[in-house]
């Protein structure tokens, strides 16, 4: 298995995969190094080295639209990674190259897509769904039947109230409190959340 990304997310998904101990890893691949190493183990340059098909990688970037750029690049296998702490209720669906860190809870029915974060301590209650690319920071939590669309990044400590709809590209700043629908490419904060701006001309 190989990570793409010498990063502190790195570290977490590195602590995870040794707590499950389902795979090993045999190095870090990053575009730009700072680092030699991360828990002895070595980071290589991105030019430096050639993928096989039948490579194992995760992507450990935290930037939404970078992972994504990296997935459609390397068409690998991409495991899921859950920490053993994490609780999952049943009848949960997670995409490939997802993780749930530790702490985290997703309770029934929740349909989780591909290359998503679920950060450490988040919550997401019955019947939600995420789209692909999508994060929650730590201690973030979604209440009933929200949808998260493609891309979106919650920040720590933000909430979402029951049956809202989040437009895809969205970042809602930490510790928002959102209680309607959020079109798609906003940057919402506060409480009650507010549109501040849009991170591209808005469709």
């Amino acid at each position: 298995m190989y990570l793409f990304g010498a990063s502190g997310h790195c570290k977490v998904i590195i602590d995870i995969i040794e707590k499950c101990n389902q795979f090993e890893i045999n190095a870090i691949i990053d575009d730009n190094p700072k680092f030699k190493t991360i828990f002895n183990r070595l980071v290589l340059k991105v030019t430096d080295f050639k993928f096989k098909s039948e490579d194992i990688l995760f992507i450990t970037i935290g930037n939404n639209f970078i992972r994504k750029m990296i997935s459609k690049k390397y068409p690998l296998r991409y495991p899921v990674l859950i920490h053993p702490n994490a609780i999952l209720g049943c009848n949960v669906t997670i995409g490939e190259g997802s993780v749930v860190m530790a702490g985290a809870i997703i309770n029934p029915d929740v349909i989780i897509g591909k290359h998503c974060i679920i950060n450490s301590g988040a919550i997401i209650e019955h019947d939600c769904f995420l789209e692909d690319f999508v994060h929650l920071s730590p201690n973030s939590a979604l209440a009933g039947n929200v949808k998260i669309s493609e891309g979106t990044h919650v920040g720590i400590g933000a909430c979402v109230i029951q049956g809202q709809v989040i437009g895809k590209w969205v970042t809602i700043g930490a510790g928002a409190v959102i209680i309607k629908d959020v079109p798609d490419y906003a940057v919402i904060v506060g409480n009650p959340g507010k549109i501040i701006k849009y991170n591209i001309e808005n469709e």
